[in-house]
């Protein structure tokens, strides 16, 4: 068996009271000191509190251990913490004192891991009122008040939408109730087209229409904005944990699928691409309405629960733009924008700069000395 440091095994022999581990080892304690009246006694609160909170997640693992602080196969096979997510608070102290006992209870033989975690995320406070909110100041705004005022999905997610995880956020009761109206409107949207969607989904599409030109550039429009939007969240959920993008992005979506409704959600109209947009709408909403994708997910007669669904997957093709608007500048200062076709060639984009009548004005009596193209983002002419 492993030699356990005494602080370790004295701890665990401990029943649920207060003060130093130590204050109940009389042989360090009680000092024999002939020059003294009184025996004296040794100084037992030699830790800080935060060097509980060190160690004791590796506890964890093994928390009905009497004999040893943990298994240590147990903890090897948790162990590195693959994300850490703490306050900045926690920058110093807990943080500085879990890496340096994971050291040395790598040294004692106890772990093989050299750090607790492979990745640190640190999160933004929440302010209210130009203050960190927090019971000490009284500025706290119970969770249950805003739920039972505007819904637990409300409330959730404008905590991810006021503000990007890693700043911090500036709490307004207002941002909740915007939320609350934006997820309503996503409700009547769905109650709107729902029979629509359903009903023309078991009609055939008759042979002898010709295509709408209408409605078959409102399903290119809504098809792509779905899958620019799918890669996006993707992405920032992902890799970034950008919630508030991912928000926005749904609210985007959402407005699309609002404007391209009528055109789509007709006797003739393109049904097919509406209502896998409105479902693949609930997908990407799950993770930060939970309750409102599950009622919207049976609404739209899926079977089975909404979160446990395959994420939607985005077709690079179906998210291409067709045309592109490219910034043109004048010695540095923006003059216009030209629309171009997405994979227009350098030659291609500053041939459309040029014929701009904004720029033709500009660069009337001048020389242009250079004419810098950067593909698919801006234009820059240099003009003495």
């Amino acid at each position: 068996m492993t030699n356990y440091p005494s602080c370790f095994l004295s701890r665990l022999k401990l029943p649920q009271q207060g003060g130093s581990p130590l204050s109940r080892v009389p042989e360090f304690v009680n000092v024999a000191c002939p020059n003294a009246a009184a025996r004296p006694k040794r100084e037992t609160d030699t830790m800080d509190t935060f060097v509980d909170s060190s160690w004791y997640f590796y506890r964890y693992t093994d928390a009905k251990n009497a004999k040893a602080p943990f298994d240590s196969s147990k903890a090897q096979y948790w162990f590195p913490i693959d994300q850490y997510i703490g306050g900045v608070e926690h920058a110093i102290l807990h943080l500085i004192y879990s890496r340096f006992w994971t050291k040395v209870m790598r040294d004692l033989g106890l772990i093989t891991n050299d750090e607790p975690a492979r990745r640190l995320f640190t999160q933004g406070m929440v302010i209210k009122d130009g203050a960190k909110m927090s019971k000490s100041k009284g500025n706290v705004v119970s969770p249950d008040e805003m739920v039972a005022r505007y819904g637990a999905d409300a409330t959730r997610m404008y905590a991810l939408f006021a503000a990007p995880p890693d700043r911090d956020l500036d709490w307004q009761e207002d941002g909740v109730a915007g939320v609350s109206r934006f997820l309503a409107r996503v409700w009547r949207l769905f109650d709107k087209w729902e029979e629509a969607v359903k009903n023309q989904a078991a009609q055939p599409t008759d042979p002898d229409d010709q295509p709408n030109p209408g409605v078959h550039e409102a399903a290119r429009r809504l098809n792509r904005k779905l899958h620019q939007t799918i890669a996006k969240i993707t992405l920032d959920f992902e890799d970034r944990w950008h919630f508030n993008t991912c928000v926005a992005a749904i609210m985007e979506l959402s407005n699309a699928c609002h404007d391209e409704g009528t055109i789509l959600a007709q006797v003739h109209g393109d049904n097919k691409t509406f209502g896998n947009t409105l479902k693949n709408l609930v997908l990407l909403l799950a993770p930060f309405a939970p309750y409102l994708a599950a009622e919207l997910w049976e609404k739209l007669g899926e079977q089975g629960s909404v979160l446990r669904a395959p994420w939607p997957v985005s077709d690079p093709a179906l998210a291409k733009e067709d045309e592109l608007e490219i910034p043109v500048q004048i010695n540095g200062k923006l003059v216009t924008v030209v629309r171009v076709a997405a994979d227009a060639d350098a030659k291609t984009i500053e041939a459309a700069a040029l014929a701009d009548e904004k720029v033709k004005s500009r660069i009337a009596g001048k020389k242009v000395v250079k004419v810098i193209v950067v593909p698919g983002k801006l234009v820059n002419l240099v003009v003495k």
